[in-house]
């Protein structure tokens, strides 16, 4: 049993920051309303919100496995409170501060009709800073993470949003007032 907890809270940590990264990924590049190709600006928005809440299962699948196993030795408190942790505190810790800067994205994007779309937004810039933090923690704290395959994960989710914030901060990416105010279709 032990070892299917250790199993489930590596797997559902990966998978999490897989859907992290397609969830960042689709925000930069979709930024100011703009849609994919054969997808309407709608439904881009919409499987953003779903990947970002869909990482959100899975990492509280991953900290609810390792909660459960003893190997992991973690503690309720150090799911909250950043660095408290026996094993490997800092990565440790780094794992908890993504996860506070989760909680403060999605609780922000659950009230965003009473607190406005420009706290929204500020907060919602906390995911630039969540996603390199939870790499860090992946790479730091995990047991395979001298993994060839975690480390070319690692590398694939890295080279995607690396080259997507390029894109967006180049020459070629054109901000229109229009896309700003939502009036692209």
């Amino acid at each position: 049993m032990n070892e299917a907890m250790w199993a489930l809270g590596r797997g559902s940590g990966v998978v999490a920051l897989v859907l992290l990264t397609a969830s960042l990924w689709l925000g930069i590049v979709t930024r100011s309303g703009r849609p994919l190709p054969g997808l309407p600006r709608f439904s881009v928005t919409l499987v953003h919100r779903n990947l970002a809440l869909l990482s959100v299962v899975f990492v509280g699948l991953h900290i609810l496995t390792l909660l459960a196993d003893p190997y992991a030795k973690l503690t309720a408190l150090d799911t909250v409170v950043p660095f408290l942790g026996t094993t490997k505190p800092f990565w440790l810790g780094l794992g908890t501060v993504a996860v506070d800067l989760m909680l403060a994205v999605v609780l922000t994007a659950l009230l965003r009709r009473w607190i406005g779309r420009r706290v929204f937004k500020a907060v919602h810039w906390a995911s630039y800073a969540m996603w390199p933090v939870a790499i860090a923690h992946t790479l730091g704290t995990g047991t395979d993470a001298s993994a060839g395959w975690l480390l070319l994960l690692s590398g694939a989710c890295l080279l995607v949003v690396v080259i997507a914030v390029l894109w967006r901060l180049s020459a070629r990416f054109v901000e229109s007032a229009a896309a700003r105010r939502g009036e692209l279709s």
